[in-house]
């Protein structure tokens, strides 16, 4: 089929093999190839976009066992299917510059049929290509960030390096429940290969059910898993659009366009802070009922808020603790909905965070591995929550028993971390804890841990005063950035890559230079200098991109993020790009996540990497001047604080204060694992299903869930967990990150900051800064200063 806007292909079932955008230069096709599953020796056919499924009274049908009749045209094509007394049909038609996708089942029978599954396969190009071309997964791969509700379901397929066209799917017609995924990968982590991990997600729009009864997410109250019902003489129809759109407000007007309405929210409140629900409607809608919904201990509360809508909008104070529902009803019987997070003081979750660690995680002198935090790895991300003590208990005098938890750090890293990753205690000799080799990057995470140290006083430490510390920060440091200390190429190679340590070197540079460590600083600081200089030549092929994944937001974000401190302006914005199409955009906080899928086989969110992509985004736009990146680098950090959020509801992984869980599938359901849809878990779970997870896990599960994280509270303390930022939009209008808004007076506006311990607000416009530890602040956007 082809229109002057779009050429599809479809194969001899009608499942659409390719589809362009004529304009489209680089001839992306943005649905999944067959022939690149064949390539890559995937089997996956019966998931082809256009292909169902089905389950009708316990029994299960797929569409790919059966030929359908095909009639097609220039610009039409019709498939016919015949399930147990139902006749089941899809159409695609090229309308405008869209193309329709209609899907209808009827029954023809003499009785009620209940379907208990339902899903279509969108199976759009959401590919990591088993390719080191770079350009190629940036370029012709998207990433798909889910809106789900009733009636007006939308997926933005969002190409990876941020450039034009990307794609949406709009719902026009029926009641969608959910959208799930499955995965196809192949990793080769154990065969010394790099890089080792390709694959791919393919997406399914559920239209009944989702689940078999034994894998339901069964605390997940917000999204349905209801049954279909079709009684004799009825037909059901769906119907959604496929079209362009070039960024995330321009998804959102074509949203308008097609009649979907625009909800936009605060995506995480704390306990007590006003919520604002700005609803704007398509042509000729109108909102008849506004509720939000939230769960107590004994009930799910259902709040009607419509009496204080105001030229649409809602300005109220949620109640409740946890995920809150918003559902928008329309007169004509529609609805749309939103999910946001409400959570008790920020400042509380941390210190909480604090105490269980140092309660639950140390085992002191006496434990099975005397001195260390558990649960044991070998990897340095294992430490991150020992660094995150020492950052909070830096920033916060009011942590339970804060000498006591420094000093179990403090313990620990002498005892347990120094001799454990060296050779006699010898920084210039790194233990060789992976058999013949060791890992560079482990030594960032544990110079991370001294540095922190040297920031303590002399009088919280017991064993090594505070320059001490330092001077181990800095030995180590150089040893991870200077490639002139390794004896072996992998070691060198490793020793120039990015990593997390980005988040601390200029603070590192600052205190070795005041401290007179002069030999350190000028080797660290021309390790940096080399570093940042070869990816910024480098940037336009996107090499940092590629780390032991095909593509990866551990290799960009990193690279975003220190190109952005070294003042490489036009590479760090190239970088930016990527995480720009990295982080989503959602009617539900936890699908804003950056994009990933290797820890939980589904979209998802990871504790570590999505917080240091979340940093690397808050750090570049800040640098860069750039509110969009800072946006979306705060989008993510809700989605971050939820893998601590014990109030949450909707999980059947519940927490206790202070305990965290560092995967989250956002995928509902995740068809890999259909038990963890819309849970928290730690990947050692995944040791039930064998292979390569055995081996990762040879302890199987634990239900330890939080073995690499930390580091991300670190990087969140340091951005919003002080700084907010405002800038002004295009047509003029004040708008805040991290915090709220009041108007005064005309150009005057009270600032309200949302972080827990507030050191500054910056203006994006000029990168204006006051430094306060006020909670709030008065801006003046005549002259674009803060009062104080």
């Amino acid at each position: 089929m082809k229109s002057n806007f779009l050429t599809v292909t479809q194969n001899e079932r009608g499942n659409i093999t390719n589809l362009k955008f004529n304009r489209d230069q680089t001839e992306m096709n943005w649905v999944i190839d067959p022939e690149y599953l064949k390539v890559a020796g995937y089997e996956d056919a019966d998931k082809l976009f256009g292909e169902f499924e089905m389950t009708v009274t316990g029994k299960k049908y797929r569409s790919i066992d059966q030929q359908p009749t095909l009639l097609k045209d220039e610009n039409h094509s019709r498939a016919t299917f015949h399930v147990n007394g139902l006749v089941v049909t899809q159409e695609f038609e090229l309308v405008a510059d869209s193309l329709k996708w209609h899907f209808s089942i009827e029954n023809t029978g003499d009785e009620d049929t209940t379907i208990d599954n339902l899903g279509l396969w969108a199976s759009i190009a959401y590919v990591m290509f088993r390719d080191k071309n770079v350009q190629r997964n940036a370029n012709q791969s998207a990433a798909v960030f889910p809106q789900i509700s009733d009636n007006y379901t939308k997926l933005a397929a969002v190409r990876r390096d941020n450039t034009t066209p990307n794609m949406g799917v709009y719902q026009t017609a029926g009641k969608v429940l959910s959208v799930g995924t499955f995965n196809e990968y192949e990793n080769r982590f154990f065969e010394n290969v790099s890089p080792s991990l390709d694959g791919m997600l393919f997406h399914e729009i559920v239209l009944a059910g989702g689940y078999d009864d034994d894998q339901r997410p069964t605390k997940d109250w917000i999204y349905s898993q209801e049954k279909l019902t079709v009684i004799p003489g009825e037909t059901k129809d769906w119907e959604f659009y496929l079209t362009s759109f070039t960024d995330k407000h321009d998804f959102y007007k074509k949203g308008l366009a097609l009649g979907h309405p625009r909800l936009s929210f605060e995506p995480m409140i704390a306990q007590g802070v006003e919520q604002v629900l700005d609803i704007q409607t398509a042509e000729n809608q109108v909102i008849k009922q506004v509720l939000v919904k939230y769960q107590t201990e004994s009930e799910i509360v259902t709040e009607d808020v419509t009496k204080l809508l105001r030229a649409g909008k809602i300005s109220y104070q949620p109640k409740g603790l946890g995920e809150h529902q918003v559902i928008v009803t329309f007169t004509n019987g529609t609805s749309d909905m939103g999910v946001f997070n409400v959570m008790s003081s920020i400042g509380q979750l941390l210190r909480n965070r604090v105490d269980y660690v140092s309660k639950h995680s140390y085992v002191g002198k006496d434990g099975k591995v005397p001195y260390s935090f558990g649960p044991i790895s070998n990897q340095g991300e294992s430490i991150g929550k020992m660094t995150f003590i020492l950052q909070e208990s830096l920033l916060d005098d009011s942590v339970p028993d804060r000498e006591q938890a420094i000093a179990q750090v403090e313990a620990s890293a002498v005892n347990y971390v120094r001799p454990k990753w060296f050779v006699d205690g010898k920084f210039k000799q790194p233990r060789k804890l992976y058999g013949d080799f060791y890992r560079v990057m482990d030594l960032e995470y544990i110079a991370h841990l001294f540095y922190l140290l040297s920031k303590c006083t002399a009088e919280t430490l017991k064993f090594h005063t505070p320059e001490e510390y330092l001077s181990w920060a800095a030995q180590v440091f150089d040893v991870r950035v200077n490639p002139t200390y390794h004896d072996n190429e992998r070691a060198k190679t490793e020793a120039q890559m990015l990593g997390t340590y980005f988040l601390y070197i200029e603070d590192l540079l600052v205190d070795l230079k005041k401290h007179g460590l002069e030999t350190e600083y000028r080797e660290i600081s021309s390790s940096w200098k080399n570093a940042t200089e070869r990816i910024a030549e480098n940037s336009k092929s996107l090499e940092s991109a590629v780390t032991e994944h095909f593509f990866d937001n551990a290799g960009f974000g990193p690279a975003a993020g220190a190109l952005a401190l070294a003042e490489k302006k036009d590479a760090a914005n190239i970088y930016g790009q990527l995480l720009k199409a990295n982080i989503g955009f959602s009617n539900d906080f936890r699908a804003q996540s950056p994009d990933r899928w290797w820890e939980a086989l589904s979209y998802m969110i990871h504790a570590l990497w999505g917080g240091v992509t979340a940093a690397a985004a808050q750090i570049a736009g800040e640098k860069l001047g750039d509110p969009e990146l800072v946006e979306a680098a705060y989008r993510a950090t809700g989605a971050i604080l939820y893998m601590y959020d014990s109030n949450a509801t909707t999980t059947n992984r519940q927490l206790v204060p202070g305990e965290a869980a560092s995967t989250y599938s956002i995928a509902g359901p995740n068809l890999n694992r259909p038990d963890l849809s819309r849970n928290r878990f730690g990947q050692s779970i995944f040791a039930s299903d064998g292979g390569i997870f055995t081996r990762l896990f040879p302890d199987g599960y634990t239900g330890e869930d939080d073995w690499d994280m930390g580091e991300e509270l670190v990087a969140y303390l340091n951005g919003f967990g002080q700084k907010t930022y405002v800038y002004t939009t295009a047509d003029g209008k004040l708008q805040v990150i991290n915090g709220q808004l009041k108007q005064l007076e005309n150009n005057s506006y009270q600032v309200e900051s949302f972080a827990p311990y507030p050191s500054a607000y910056i203006n994006l416009d000029n990168q204006a800064t006051l430094r306060t530890n006020l909670a709030t602040d008065i801006f003046n956007t005549t002259e674009k200063t803060f009062a104080n």
